[in-house]
């Protein structure tokens, strides 16, 4: 059997990453594989199981009972809710909204700064509750979520840390 497809079918299979072949002279061993990669959760949040109960507060407080292994906005629109959305992977802030109460889990989001996450923002595309949450959605929930860096530029301190570098005296 050829390694391409003996990498595919082993990634296939089991969902891994495959590593570099060492064989012996004459004896084919196969493949050796890497533990799939766990996502990381911040402890504490729970273990992402069942479903949880999410409150619109600028939407009548409507509530609605979500998946805790989905995203949030892939159950939103499940139901009906009509969200603005563009990457899908955390990437971009369109799909924002305001966490007021509760717990969620976001590791994939890259887009949201320091300051953003401190006003309770969001992103629905990747975000997973771990508790029952209040949001508030749309636009109409936006009031923080950008500002203009001519007037007003960020601080150190509310920069990524991997991005942000000490002021110099």
């Amino acid at each position: 059997m050829r390694r391409a497809t003996r990498v595919a079918i082993a990634q296939a299979i089991f969902g891994c990453d495959v590593l570099a072949e060492k064989t012996r002279p004459g004896r084919d061993q196969g493949p050796r594989f890497t533990a799939p990669k766990r996502s990381r959760v911040k402890p504490g949040a729970g273990d992402l199981m069942g479903t949880f109960k999410v409150t619109l507060a600028n939407r009548d407080n409507a509530q609605i009972e979500v998946d805790a292994r989905r995203p949030l906005l892939d159950s939103l629109r499940d139901h009906g809710i009509d969200l603005p959305y563009g990457c899908q992977y955390g990437g971009c802030i369109t799909c924002a909204a305001k966490l007021t109460a509760g717990e969620v889990t976001q590791n994939r989001q890259v887009a949201l700064n320091n300051r953003q996450i401190n006003y309770g923002y969001i992103i629905l595309c990747v975000a997973r509750p771990v508790t029952d949450i209040t949001l508030e959605i749309g636009v109409e929930s936006h009031d923080k979520l950008y500002r203009n860096p001519f007037l007003d530029p960020l601080k150190a301190h509310e920069l990524k840390a991997d991005i942000a570098t000490p002021q110099e005296d």
